[in-house]
Formats: C-alpha cells, sequence, structure tokens
C-alpha cells in the first residue's frame, strides 16, 4: 500500500482565516440590521491593474490571435524581455544582477515553496516569528526541522541573528508581513555575516519593498556586501502593481552562490525546466509594462493610496496612545492590543462594537498573541470611517503613544 506524505499530519489546522470568516458569519447572522463589515484583515488590494499594464496586456492577447506573433510555450525561466528588464530595473537601483540571475514564477508564494527543492531535507530552517504561516508550514511538509527565532517589541520586531543559533535556511521579509517591521542596513549586514560564516542560505522575502520609503531601508538583500553568496531573493508583483489576481513574480539566484561545489543558480534552471513550461505570454508582457517609466509612475500612485490609508490608521493609533510598528514602510500595521486583551478578544471586541475586522496576531505564531494587524490595502472610505470608529470606541488614552 502507497504511504502519504506523513508529515502532513504535523501540520497545525489553519484556523485564522477561517476563524475570522465563521466569527463574522455569525456576527451577521445575529445582527441583521448590520449593513456594513470594514474590512482590514486581508492582504488583497483594492485598486486595478494600471492602465499600462491593461494596455500591454490587451496587446499580447491580439498577439496571439496572430500567427506571426503568436507565442507557444515559453522560456522555463522567463521570457528574454522579462527577465532583462528586472535586470535594468535592479541596475537603476545600483545592484549589478545578469538577465540569466533573474527567473520568473507564478509569484512570491509559489517560488517560496517550490525553493525549497533546492535543499536537503536534512537541512534546518529558521523562521522569524511573528512570521507568514506558510514559511513554517512548507518546511513541515518537506519534514524540516524547524528553529522558531521569537522576535519582540525589544528589537522592533527585526533582530539580529543569535549566533548560538544555528541553521541551514533562514527566512527574512522585509519589509515584513505580518509586523511591518523593515530590517536596517546594519541589522542585514550582520545576517549576512550569520549566513556566510554557517554556509548558510537566505531566503529574502522582499514582496513589499515598492512601499519603503526611508533612503537607509534596503530594498534588496543584495545590496549587502556578501549577500550573493548567501542568498536568495524572491520577489512579486502582487502588491506592487495589483497582480494578486494576475499572478507573477521572479527570483534572483547570483550565480556567485555555491555550496558543496553546486552553483544554486544551475540547480534552479534544472529545476524549472524539469517541472514547469513557464509563464503565460499575456502575464509578462503585463508584467514587462510594470518596469518602464510609465508603469513605474502609475504603480507609484496606487501606492500612494495604499500609503494614505497607512496613514489614516497609523494617526488613529497616534490618537490613541496604542503602540505599534509598520505603515511607514510597509502596508501592514502591527498594533499592540490595548487593555491586556489577547488577540481573538481584540478581534471580538472590534466586530462586536465597530464592526471592523483585522488579523489576529497570534495566527502569525504564539508570540503574536497580544497584537492585531491592520491591512492598508482596503478601501479608502472604508479606511477612514474605521480608523475614526477605532478612535470613538478606544478613547484618549496615552499622551505619549510609542512605536516599535
Amino acid at each position: 500500500m502507497l504511504t502519504p506524505n506523513m508529515n502532513y499530519a504535523n501540520l497545525k489546522d489553519s484556523y485564522l482565516f477561517y476563524n475570522i470568516a465563521k466569527k463574522t458569519e455569525a456576527y451577521l447572522a445575529r445582527n441583521v440590521l448590520v449593513q456594513k463589515i470594514y474590512r482590514l484583515g486581508i492582504g488583497d488590494v483594492s485598486l486595478p491593474l494600471c492602465s499600462a499594464v491593461i494596455t500591454a496586456l490587451h496587446g499580447a492577447v491580439d498577439d496571439q490571435a496572430e500567427k506571426e506573433t503568436f507565442n507557444g510555450y515559453m522560456d522555463e525561466c522567463g521570457a528574454p524581455f522579462l527577465r532583462e528588464a528586472i535586470a535594468k530595473h535592479y541596475e537603476k537601483r545600483g545592484v549589478s544582477v545578469s538577465n540569466d540571475e533573474v527567473f520568473v514564477s507564478s509569484g512570491a508564494s509559489d517560488e517560496l515553496g517550490d525553493i525549497l527543492d533546492l535543499f536537503d531535507k536534512s537541512s534546518s530552517a529558521l523562521v522569524i516569528e511573528p512570521a507568514y504561516p506558510a514559511y513554517v508550514d512548507a518546511n513541515i511538509i518537506a519534514g524540516r526541522n524547524i528553529v522558531h527565532y521569537h522576535s519582540n517589541e525589544n528589537c522592533s520586531f527585526a533582530p539580529y541573528p543569535d549566533e548560538r543559533i544555528k541553521a541551514d535556511i533562514i527566512y527574512i521579509c522585509s519589509p515584513n508581513n505580518p509586523t511591518g517591521a523593515v530590517f536596517t542596513k546594519e541589522k542585514l549586514k550582520a545576517w549576512v555575516d550569520y549566513a556566510n560564516k554557517l554556509g548558510s542560505v537566505i531566503l529574502f522575502d522582499a514582496a513589499y519593498e515598492a512601499f519603503i520609503e526611508d533612503e537607509d531601508i534596503p530594498h534588496s538583500i543584495f545590496e549587502i556586501d556578501g549577500a550573493k553568496t548567501c542568498a536568495i531573493e524572491i520577489c512579486s508583483l502582487s502588491k506592487t502593481a495589483g497582480f494578486t489576481g494576475t499572478r507573477l513574480g521572479y527570483t534572483i539566484i547570483p550565480k556567485e552562490l555555491e555550496r558543496k561545489d553546486m552553483r544554486l543558480n544551475d540547480m534552479w534552471v534544472r529545476n524549472r525546466t524539469t517541472k514547469t513550461n513557464g509563464i503565460s505570454y499575456i502575464i509578462q508582457k503585463g508584467a514587462a509594462a510594470v518596469f518602464t517609466d510609465e508603469g513605474q509612475r502609475q504603480i507609484k500612485e496606487n501606492i500612494a493610496v495604499y500609503k494614505q490609508n497607512a496613514r489614516v490608521i497609523m494617526q488613529a493609533l497616534d490618537k490613541l496612545g496604542i503602540t505599534y510598528c509598520g505603515g511607514k514602510n510597509a502596508p501592514y500595521i502591527w498594533m499592540k492590543c490595548p487593555d491586556g486583551m489577547n488577540s481573538w478578544e481584540f478581534f471580538d471586541y472590534l466586530l462586536e462594537n465597530i464592526q471592523v475586522v483585522g488579523t489576529p496576531g497570534v495566527g502569525f505564531g504564539e508570540n503574536g498573541d497580544g497584537y492585531f494587524r491592520f491591512t492598508t490595502f482596503g478601501d479608502t472610505e472604508d479606511t477612514r470611517i474605521s480608523a475614526e470608529k477605532l478612535v470613538e470606541l478606544l478613547g484618549i488614552r496615552d499622551s505619549n503613544p510609542a512605536r516599535f
């Protein structure tokens, strides 16, 4: 009889968004006169694709209607025109990346799981928590030992490495989901040095880099000396350009990155040519438009809307004297629950009193309990009303709010 992958039995039931949905449904069933729920929980975009992308998508569809411009299977590692556009985008930021170090994917979430094929199952994985739950689950499925590295307010949820802890794979997400924390150049340099010393590999999740405002915060780990011998960068157009429903991301694997005489770039070429048939020509043409001057201008207009949403929520929390991080350089705001409430208690309190739905922090790891995440990707008017309701409900409680 076939033996299934028994590691699935080790997965915890993912109750977070299921519970959010069920609690919301139950509330509406009890309160039939309630007409509106203000949703600041799910990290999905609310603005449409920009016109430069739409024009490119339509053009690509038209290409597929003519024999002379029709495209079938695409290069498994990405269309040359898109790989070149991404490499030039890095060059504009002062980071040298060759076209064949760029790999086009169907999105960061998919790639974060697939990339684990590069590492033996005996390797250990360090996850800085609170964290995107898939980091942990993907490694449980693979049967790896996981090092749960807890961060907290003392390090602003962006810790330095602990030299006493050893791990083969290291997850760093900056700007971070869920905490909105960012890693400074100094902190990233410490992690790069740590990884090179141990022979580890950093998986750097840069899905939210477009939201960085401060000039001293790196957009790419490859801005750090030594990173090309220890890091893989995984990026996404989901939040950068509204591709959550269109699906496209990209991964940078430097040719300098080797372990035990195996070059990981070559390994990934073989993996992609074995396991994929490439990403749709139509979607890649739309993605290429993101990296044009006009595309960059337009996506920044959309990002500015989300950043204004962040300012609205931050102003409310500042009025309330509630400590939080994120918002300025990230599309998530991670607040401390007031009055000693745990994450689910605060969720219920908001839902029952002001019909606002966020995400309980405990869903991102046990040390997330007592915290709460708001997304800034929601509707602008809903965000404004939610912030006003929050201030009215909680009231002014501290004249010296703190950020961590």
